[in-house]
């Protein structure tokens, strides 16, 4: 069952992020421009930020085992939409249904996978479904981009139908059916309202500060750290790897190190962007603090997820919801700051303002530890 869940996490983020590859193949058979291929990136974030709350309290009654099976069903039905699209509006409209169903995927995911085990490792199962996720940067994206450079940009589509068909097949057939409030993992461990507010916020600032600079980090490669556009693509690589190693590493400490984790991951993607807005000039340096922002800006959402499960007020899938919307919402706010930045200060100012923003966050995660918490007893939220 949790490879069944790691697969569809994969799927979901690959489906997320490909359109990024095959810009270029879908604006030439399309003749469309590529901001107009870029909108089916931008659209699909602020769908994810506005939706995940409200379909997340509209479904909160109804069992995940449906609601998993009716999110990839969604998911397979858009992907073989797109991958058919022979215009640009159907595939934006495509678009838009995958976002719909990933605004509610993660929170709903999150506690049926780590519900499936002892709460002394749930903070390695949240890890174990990052690591599909990050898996997307990494492989799916780069495979997707791969074959539709080979075959046509339709075809890595249609397989993302395919992979979501073996994990809607697998959770309708093994996932057991429950009243969602009577699921393990339905409330935190340990309810806290001032600790959850603090690691939505934080999450926010560091998802506007990283998205204020990594939006544009093909353009700081090339200009300011002199890589041409082949190194580039490596570079590209090796920030995928150092995300996929941030967490695995993260994952293996997550159970007992669980604020820790979160503060350490946005202090290094704080010391990675302003490094590279320092010291970017020097192309060692560049990889140096690239690595480093790439090493923390999965274990960043992995932590917030996982701080949700333990510390949420009410229930852990409207708390999930809240983050993922919270998280997307940073990204769309940091891609927006970022280009309002870049025609007064650069590329490199661009990165000077993400950083700072992150550091924001590691202010708000400090004045958190200092303000007096405000607990709920655990279970003290049913109905």
């Amino acid at each position: 069952m949790l490879g069944a869940l790691m697969l569809a996490a994969l799927t979901f983020n690959t489906a997320e992020n490909l359109p990024v590859g095959l810009l270029e193949l879908i604006s030439e058979d399309l003749r469309v421009s590529l901001s107009a291929v870029g909108l089916l990136v931008t659209g699909y974030g602020v769908t994810v930020a506005i939706a995940s709350v409200p379909i997340a309290h509209v479904v909160r009654a109804v069992p995940r085992r449906y609601v998993l099976t009716g999110l990839l069903a969604a998911l397979v039905v858009s992907s073989l939409v797109a991958a058919l699209a022979t215009s640009y509006w159907p595939l934006l409209a495509a678009r838009l249904l995958t976002a719909l169903g990933q605004a509610l995927f993660w929170a709903v995911m999150g506690p049926v996978a780590v519900g499936l085990f002892a709460p002394r490792v749930r903070g390695r199962v949240i890890g174990a479904l990052s690591v599909a996720g990050s898996l997307a940067l990494v492989l799916g994206v780069p495979a997707g981009t791969w074959m539709g450079q080979q075959s046509h940009w339709q075809v890595p589509i249609a397989v993302l139908a395919a992979l979501g068909l073996v994990s809607l097949v697998t959770i309708a057939v093994l996932l057991p059916t429950s009243r969602p409030e009577e699921e393990p993992a339905a409330y935190a461990t340990s309810p806290d309202v001032r600790r959850f507010g603090t690691v939505l916020a934080a999450g926010a600032f560091s998802a506007t500060g990283a998205f204020t600079g990594y939006t544009y980090i093909v353009t700081f490669l090339g200009e300011v750290s002199g890589f041409s556009p082949g190194a580039v693509s490596v570079l590209l690589v090796v920030f995928g790897i150092a995300c996929l190693a941030g967490v695995s590493i993260t994952g293996v400490f997550l159970d007992r190190f669980a604020q820790s984790s979160l503060a350490i991951a946005v202090v290094t993607q704080a010391v990675g962007m302003l490094g590279l807005y320092a010291f970017g000039a020097d192309p060692v340096a560049a990889v140096v603090f690239l690595t480093l922002m790439g090493g923390a800006l999965g274990p960043v959402f992995m932590t917030t997820q996982n701080a949700m499960l333990h510390h949420a007020p009410g229930r852990t899938d409207i708390a999930l919801a809240a983050n993922s919307g919270a998280y997307n919402a940073g990204i769309a706010a940091g891609a927006a700051a970022g280009a309002l930045v870049l025609p007064l200060a650069g590329v490199r100012g661009a990165f000077l303002a993400g950083g700072l923003l992150t550091v924001g966050s590691c202010a708000v995660l400090l004045g958190g530890r200092l303000l007096p918490g405000r607990r709920r007893p655990a279970g003290s939220t049913r109905r």
